[in-house]
């Protein structure tokens, strides 16, 4: 769930897909649809998007993945056949195991609040529906404890603490789960609009298993007050064991304070030193009147916190910044934000869409790209223990600068503890023009896997031409200099339209504002955003180019179709795709 100073993000859902097995320890060699339990309709509990990925650096054959996920959603026929509402009080924070390096995943069932029973039937009699205690697809104990997961999921691993609360990779992992939370309704859990909460497990055979005692229950970690709206967490746990803050957690936020035109933007870093119990938060970069978002965290072999965020526009139009704060005490004290480069957002070179102020990549009632030019970080720590770190840091985002026909997925590395940084270079292939990126390195510092979703049409201008959409993942060695080698194409996803994708207000499309990537010794892994499996629907496209043009012109907005009698099954149907790569070299 995204949200510019200016607007509200829509919740969305995400969820990865089950493939065929294969033996524990083998890398795929291309890409599996990782969640089991998505269903291909009804809208919008086929809906998934912006997926997390975890490995465990202690066993690398597990992996974990989180992606908001619409499951549990009622489908449109319930209530009016022409809206698709979020079910109050059902969450969307999906959650996917797989114990063979990505070949295949499991999609767990727990209890909780749900709505996929809601189906209603066609006509405009049917309830509302209410929701009730059932099946869910989504992390549990929210519902028990008077909370709604609310998406945007960032998952780590980390050692888990003894009883004294000493870490150790010898006393087994531990997986924290971070996602944004609501009160349920009727509930005063917590203070604000929208909090920040981590959930773990030290047992993830038995969570995916669906034992929901295997997780703890979720705690509040962002700093809440009366009007606070936290968004666009990032979590990350030191799992380097030469660290002298080793287990130490910490969690980036956007922290929206106050309402309307003077709600600001923060960004927190929340710090856990007993294996999530509790948390201190620091404003890391204090409220100003600049759009701050798009934050990411990592450590390195020494302990060392960095976190990078995206500045948007300031003067010149489109050009933000990346910026870098840093933390030598284990999250107490932090280094003012400094500039790292120049970061060209996306949305400055493309049309906004007429209703909701929000500008769109792959053409009018398009998928929003507000997040495109954030930072996604990584760090050659050299975990589980630390040996053989060169701590590079290596950071990828998607650039605007030479206009919507050419958005860049572009890279960039440091080899001094982020105090200078190599240009920026353009990775992407002939004809793809980049959405969404993600990059990692191997502990040892040796590898860099690049992870991309891209628009594989130019930008439409109508809704009834096709447009593209894939995902891309590639290879580089890094040099014992440091520096890049050449990118080879690793895997390239098949292409789908995401004219098929939407919001569950139906007036633009949906894809969300992440893809993942993790690395480690042996392999690279990667999860992405995919529309492979979604039907287009003509009304639907209709009616968003209608829409379009009555607020053009400042006439009625017309009433939108019902997608169960006016579109096929699949339409709304996104899907996360992932897969994972041996080191080709």
């Amino acid at each position: 769930m995204a949200k510019r100073v200016s607007f509200l993000a829509a919740l969305a859902g995400a969820v990865l897909l089950a493939a065929a097995v294969v033996p524990a320890g083998a890398a795929t060699t291309g890409d599996s649809r990782v969640s089991v339990g998505s269903p291909t309709g009804p809208f919008s509990q086929n809906k998934q998007n912006e997926p997390a990925l975890a490995v465990d650096a202690n066993n690398p054959n597990v992996l974990v993945a989180g992606a908001n996920d619409n499951i549990d959603m009622e489908a449109c026929n319930a209530g009016a056949d022409n809206t698709c509402p979020f079910t109050p009080g059902v969450g969307v924070s999906g959650v996917y195991f797989s114990f063979n390096r990505g070949a295949s995943w499991t999609q767990p069932t727990y209890s909780g609040f749900t709505g996929r029973t809601c189906l209603g039937k066609p006509g405009p009699k049917d309830p509302d529906c209410q929701g009730a205690v059932g099946s869910i697809g989504t992390v549990p104990n929210y519902y028990e404890n008077g909370l709604v997961s609310d998406g945007d999921p960032a998952l780590a691993f980390g050692p888990a603490p003894d009883s004294s609360g000493h870490f150790s990779w010898s006393n087994g992992s531990r997986l924290y789960y971070a996602n944004l939370t609501s009160n349920f309704p009727g509930k005063s859990t917590f203070t604000g609009e929208e909090a920040m909460a981590v959930s773990s497990t030290d047992d993830v055979q038995a969570a995916a298993a669906g034992k929901e005692t295997a997780w703890s229950d979720p705690v509040i970690a962002s700093q809440q007050t009366s009007t606070t709206f936290t968004d666009k967490d990032q979590l990350w746990a030191d799992n380097a064991a030469s660290s002298p803050f080793f287990g130490n957690v910490y969690v980036c936020t956007g922290d929206f304070a106050g309402t309307g035109s003077s709600s600001r933007l923060a960004i927190d870093v929340e710090t856990s030193t007993d294996g999530g119990a509790t948390w201190s938060t620091t404003h890391v970069i204090k409220p100003g009147t600049v759009d701050i978002s798009g934050c990411t965290v990592r450590t390195d072999s020494h302990g060392v916190v960095y976190m990078f965020a995206t500045r948007f526009s300031q003067g010149t139009p489109g050009h933000g910044t990346h910026l870098m704060v840093k933390s030598t005490d284990g999250g107490k004290t932090w280094t003012k934000p400094r500039r790292i480069g120049l970061a060209v957002d996306t949305c400055f070179v493309v049309q906004f869409d007429g209703q909701s102020g929000r500008c769109v990549e792959d053409g009018i009632v398009g998928s929003r790209d507000d997040l495109s030019p954030a930072p996604s970080i990584d760090i050659a720590n050299g975990a589980p223990s630390g040996v053989g770190a060169t701590n590079e840091i290596v950071r990828s985002w998607v650039d605007g600068r030479d206009g919507v026909a050419h958005p860049h997925v572009f890279v960039s590395k440091s080899s001094n503890g982020g105090r200078t940084w190599t240009r920026a270079t353009a990775t992407e292939s002939a004809g793809d023009r980049g959405y969404y990126s993600a990059i990692a390195i191997s502990p040892d510092g040796t590898d860099a896997y690049l992870v991309y979703n891209a628009f594989t049409t130019p930008f439409r201008k109508d809704t009834t031409s096709s447009r593209g959409l894939v995902g891309v993942v590639k290879h580089a060695n890094i040099a014992a200099s440091g520096a890049f080698g050449a990118w080879s194409t690793l895997h390239r996803g098949v292409v789908g339209d995401p004219r098929a994708s939407a919001q569950n207000n139906l007036v633009l499309e949906f894809l969300g504002d992440y893809v993942y990537a993790v690395a480690t010794r042996d392999y690279g892994a990667g999860v992405w955003n995919d529309m492979r499996n979604g039907a287009v629907c003509k009304p639907i496209q209709r009616w968003r180019l209608a829409v379009q043009q009555a607020v053009k012109n400042g006439t009625v907005i017309p009433a939108p179709p019902a997608p169960e009698r006016r579109c096929a099954a699949g339409f709304g149907n996104s899907d996360i795709y992932g897969g994972s790569f041996p080191d080709p070299s």
